[in-house]
């Protein structure tokens, strides 16, 4: 995700424990819907929808961040 900010994603992750956490929930929310969509975690289209959508807040949030401390 984002492989352009790959420095300033390790710099933020270092230093800033909120984007680390937003980080973390989107790779593990990721991991999840792999699982789910591979049938090795029990999961229906709605919850992997949901989690989709959960997902891609966290994304946007993540960038959000990159953004704005890029600009600094």
């Amino acid at each position: 995700m984002f492989s352009e900010y790959r420095e300033k994603i390790t710099q933020l992750k270092a230093d800033d424990a909120h984007f680390a956490q937003l980080f973390e929930r989107h790779d593990t929310l990721d991991a999840k819907i792999q699982r789910m969509e591979a049938h090795v975690e029990p999961g229906n289209a709605l919850e992997i929808e949901a989690l989709k959508k959960e997902k891609l807040h966290l994304k946007d949030e993540v960038y959000q961040v990159l953004i704005k401390a890029t600009a600094a």
